[in-house]
Parts: C-alpha cells; sequence; structure tokens
C-alpha cells in the first residue's frame, strides 16, 4: 500500500462525522491500521464499536473533505502525521487520548523537542504581558520551545518573545489549521508557520468553537514538559492547562502578581495548590534540570533620584495621580511630567481610568 493510499485510510476514519478520538482509539486497539479496520466485516466492528458507529464508519461519504485535506498535505511546509509517524510528537503518546491526526504547518522537527508552555489570561495588565514576553524570550535563547495557544493577551506575547529571541516557538490551535483565530494575530500566525510550527487537530474548515479550545488546552499541556501560567484570573482557560500538566505528571509553574489584581487570583490560586513560584527566569530552568543557565531578563535603565521615589511611591498596584501626588508631596503638574518619562522608558504604564502601574523590568 502506498503512502498515500495509508493516509487516505487515517482521514477516512478522523473525518467521519460520529466517530470520535474514543472510538477512533477503540478501533485501532482492536485492528491495528486503518486499512484493516476498513477490511473488516461488519458483524465483527459491530461487536467492537456497536452498530450505529459501524453504519457511519461504513456508509458515510467524505471523499471531498479526505480530497482536500490531501491536496492541503502535499503544499510545502504542511504535513499530515498519525499515530504511527515516526515524527508524531512522543509526548503526546504518553497522555490519555493523543489525536489521531494532526495538521501541521512549519517545522516539523519541533514537535519533538524540549518545549514549555507559557499561558495566561487573554486581557492582561502591562506588566502580565510584559513578563509572558521577556520569560518566554529568555527561555527560548536558552534553547527551550515555547508553546502556547495563539490566543488574545499572554499566548501572543509568548510567541513574539520567542520570536524576538530568534528562539523557536509552536501554537497549537482550537480550529481547522486553515482558519487562523483571532483574526488579529494572523500575521504572528504566518510569522510562527515560517519560523516555528503551527498544530491543529481539527479537520480542515473547523470554525472557532467554545468547546475546541479545553482539548486544544490538553495539547498544549502534553507537547510540554512543564506549564507556566504568567497571569490569570480564576475563571481563565489557562488554569485547565495547568491542570491537565499537573495531572500528566509534568512540571506547573505560576509568577505571582498584586494581591488586589484579579489577574493574579488564578496565578495565586495554582501556587496554594501546589504550583511552582516563579520570579526569574532560573526558577523554571532549575527546576526543569533541562539546562545549564539562562539568559538574564533585561534590566531597567538608569533613573533619576526623583524618578526612582516615584517608583517607589507607587509599589506595583494601580494607582491615580492624585494619590501619587499626595504620596510623594509633589505637584500633579510634576508627578504627571515624570509619568510621562517613565512611560516612555518603558516603566510605567498608563490604564485606563486615568490610574497608573509600575512595570518591573527585572
Amino acid at each position: 500500500m502506498s503512502a498515500r493510499e495509508s493516509l487516505t485510510n487515517w482521514l477516512r476514519l478522523t473525518l467521519t462525522p460520529g466517530i470520535g478520538g474514543q472510538t477512533q482509539r477503540k478501533l485501532l486497539d482492536a485492528f491495528g491500521l486503518p486499512e484493516v479496520i476498513f477490511a473488516t466485516g461488519r458483524n465483527t466492528l459491530s461487536g467492537v464499536v456497536g452498530d450505529r458507529a459501524t453504519r457511519l464508519l461504513l456508509d458515510t461519504e467524505n471523499r471531498s473533505a479526505i480530497d482536500r485535506a490531501l491536496a492541503w498535505s502535499e503544499q510545502p511546509g504542511q504535513y499530515l502525521l498519525c499515530l504511527a509517524d515516526p515524527e508524531y510528537p512522543q509526548s503526546l503518546l504518553q497522555t490519555p487520548d493523543p489525536p489521531t491526526l494532526l495538521y501541521v504547518r512549519g517545522r516539523l522537527d519541533l514537535l519533538n523537542s524540549a518545549a514549555l508552555a507559557v499561558v495566561g489570561s487573554r486581557n492582561p495588565t502591562p506588566q502580565g504581558a510584559m513578563n509572558a514576553e521577556r520569560f518566554s524570550a529568555a527561555l527560548a535563547a536558552a534553547g527551550l520551545t515555547i508553546v502556547s495557544g495563539l490566543a488574545l493577551g499572554i499566548d501572543a506575547a509568548a510567541h513574539r518573545g520567542a520570536l524576538s529571541a530568534s528562539g523557536h516557538t509552536i501554537a497549537l490551535i482550537g480550529t481547522g489549521i486553515d482558519r487562523l483565530y483571532p483574526a488579529v494575530n494572523q500575521a504572528l500566525a504566518f510569522e510562527i508557520a515560517d519560523r516555528g510550527a503551527i498544530v491543529s487537530e481539527f479537520p480542515l474548515g473547523t470554525p472557532p468553537a467554545a468547546s475546541n479550545f479545553p482539548r486544544r488546552n490538553r495539547l498544549i499541556a502534553g507537547l510540554s514538559r512543564g506549564t507556566l501560567v504568567v497571569e490569570a484570573t480564576t475563571e481563565s482557560g489557562s488554569l485547565i492547562t495547568a491542570r491537565l500538566a499537573a495531572e500528566l505528571g509534568r512540571e506547573v509553574f505560576a509568577i505571582p502578581g498584586s494581591i488586589h489584581s484579579p489577574q493574579s487570583r488564578g496565578c495565586h490560586r495554582l501556587l496554594k495548590e501546589g504550583a511552582k513560584l516563579v520570579e526569574t527566569v532560573q526558577d523554571v530552568v532549575d527546576e526543569l534540570r533541562w539546562l545549564q543557565s539562562a539568559g538574564p531578563i533585561e534590566q531597567a535603565p538608569e533613573t533619576t533620584a526623583e524618578s526612582r521615589g516615584l517608583l517607589l511611591s507607587m509599589g506595583f498596584d494601580p494607582c491615580s495621580l492624585d494619590d501619587l501626588a499626595t504620596r510623594t508631596g509633589l505637584t500633579a503638574d510634576a508627578v504627571s511630567v515624570m509619568l510621562l518619562h517613565l512611560e516612555l522608558d518603558g516603566q510605567v504604564a498608563n490604564l485606563p481610568g486615568g490610574h497608573y502601574q509600575r512595570i518591573s523590568r527585572a
């Protein structure tokens, strides 16, 4: 049997509506390969998966979807990986429910590299977004592949950080690989496909749906040796990723934040549950013991004594201009000028509602 014929059978198995991953695995456990499944009689198949699944499997016409997937995989840099492929990620094979088929665009070799998931809120604070980008840059420069989900916020910052360090990154997505989501991240996705890899288990044309993203999260956890949660509310999907990582016996890391910030409460919950507290890149490296050392995160530029005093008065919680004037004893105009310079230096963020927040650069 040719490679194309074999792949056709894998596609026929995975593109049959109503035949999910659990049924696919049951069939593969019983018969070994898809070509054997489709050569088996109805009565024997029914004895394994029941009459309904057998009818769906043998009577569904899905040739057009199969041909479309085959044509997609024949384009440069685009691949279909089945469970039997040697390039299939070994870390996913160690999970309870590895996808039967993966759609990959980009570098196959990265799928079996040492990887760390970096995840978090879609609506991060300025500090959270900076942490995601800088930690990812330093970890990627040290040799780790950064894995995330191409979502807004922390995910996008993690991918950008890895790319900025000329490192490697993989995006696991919750749509068909031809339906990049969200649209605002398409340019980033193209850069990831060119220099890293984009991976999906969903058939071509699959639109974004709420139920897809928890499934995507299990692949983020499964592909990685550890998961770093940068910032998250208690309702964040990144906590699902962290829980799945823990269930797989992988390391879970969390960066603490302000006790007043809802975006930090998910990380604080993880820390209470036993996640490793992360303050520096070296905390991750030391725990995982993959690497001998990691480059330092860029330090803050020099500031004047007055500016340093203002930063100390700010702390790391959002505060208003009037609050800062009261704390420092300076006029509001003087504080406003200093805040502008600190914002241009990347040490302070201007938040909605006339508030400001100090951004740690160390």
